[in-house]
């Protein structure tokens, strides 16, 4: 799905969003709830999510891997490969969620969600 500026819309999953709170500590007074099926307008998509220091760090040290384990002393080389299996669940969960990204969207009862993800809607 290609999402751009001025595409209309809809939200394809309930959503529910945060608690609102009252003058108590602890005090929930409401709960915003978004039904599937409302429509809107893309006012702004703001690209992929970034990638986490822990992703970009597995990169480095993978690519580091890659290219000069086969040269590195057995003990640098174990080292290493710990690292990397140390930050695989990061990089399992990252390449799990593919290309995405967030969007500013305008619903036409006037809400607007900023930081959507591309996920939870469908292009009429």
């Amino acid at each position: 799905m290609t999402l751009e500026e001025d595409r209309r819309v809809r939200l394809a999953e309930d959503l529910g969003i945060g608690e609102a709170l009252a003058g108590e500590p602890g005090a929930v007074v409401g709960f915003l709830a978004l039904g599937a099926g409302m429509e809107g307008t893309v006012e702004r998509v703001n690209g992929e999510l970034p990638q986490s220091q822990e992703v970009r760090e597995y990169q480095r040290l993978k690519a580091l891997f890659e290219d000069y384990g086969h040269t590195m002393p057995e003990a640098s080389r174990e080292r290493l490969e710990a690292e990397i299996a140390e930050l695989e669940p990061q990089w399992a969960a990252y390449r799990g969620r593919g290309r995405r990204v967030t969007v500013r969207v305008r619903w036409d009862n006037g809400l607007v969600l900023d930081q959507l993800h591309e996920d939870v809607l469908s292009v009429l």
